[in-house]
């Protein structure tokens, strides 16, 4: 599937011209003002958002502000489209938190390479953590919104990293989220589902005591929620490429 992209302007033409160029890269749904927006953002897995600031009901600014507060969105990346040149209004933009701010008339080109440069920078920081040992997870946060979120999330999963039981509806209960909104919210932010994230979290813990050097594997499976050390080794490989005692060791094997 194609990103999902959401165009927001109340022209109905310069939506039309916007979704003709982007049409062959991306799913496109449109909404024709600010309020209209955020219903679609409550029922459809948009991954981008592009805005024209003046509208009725809800101009562009309004709705960034909006998105850029608001837990379950605040991860999108935001572009403004606007008439209004003046450095006041590209500081105002910016400030309310959008990631790009394209003046009127746009160069189609520049307004796909602005597009593409988010989506890689956002998917290159997620293959990061999800590959590095010691990649933090709020280093895929993008706002303080989700810097915070991520931050509360991860000292629960470390609390509680010997249960093996640990799954989505427990943390979804101990941050005071429904399920299907935690669920979309960590699969949106990260690329992962929350047991998978889970996962990830408690093997970096583990590499995290592999580098203190105090505790044999069998010890740290165990402290990290695995019932069995070889089960652990194996999860450690394919996740990061690498044997536990390897990464303990790197010259071990040369």
């Amino acid at each position: 599937m194609n990103p999902l992209i959401l165009l927001v302007d109340d022209n109905a033409e310069i939506l039309d011209f916007i979704e003709t160029n982007l049409k062959d890269n991306y799913e496109i749904i449109k909404a024709y003002d600010g309020q209209e927006a955020l219903s679609v953002l409550t029922t459809h897995p948009v991954q981008l958002i592009v805005s024209d600031v003046m509208m009725p009901v809800m101009d562009g600014f309004e709705l960034c502000q909006k998105v850029k507060s608001n837990l379950e969105f605040c991860h999108l990346p935001f572009i403004l489209l606007t008439a209004k040149n003046t450095l006041q209004s590209k500081l105002e933009g910016l400030e309310l938190g959008a990631d790009a701010y394209i003046e009127k008339p746009f160069s189609p080109k520049h307004l796909k390479m602005q597009i593409v440069s988010l989506l890689t920078n956002r998917n290159n920081i997620k293959e990061h953590f999800i590959n590095t040992p010691f990649s933090l997870l709020k280093s895929i946060s993008h706002t303080k919104e989700d810097e915070r979120f991520l931050e509360k999330l991860n000292t629960i999963i470390l609390e509680h990293v010997q249960e093996e039981e640990l799954d989505v509806e427990l943390l979804a209960r101990y941050l005071n989220m429904s399920r299907p909104t935690f669920y979309r919210k960590i699969k949106a932010i990260s690329n992962l589902t929350p047991n998978e994230l889970i996962n990830i979290t408690k093997l970096k813990k583990a590499a995290t005591l592999l580098e203190e050097g105090n505790l044999n594997i069998s010890i740290i499976s165990e402290q990290v929620g695995y019932s069995s050390p070889k089960i652990f080794v194996s999860n450690f490989q394919k996740q990061f490429g690498i044997t536990p005692t390897e990464y303990i060791n790197p010259n071990k094997n040369k």
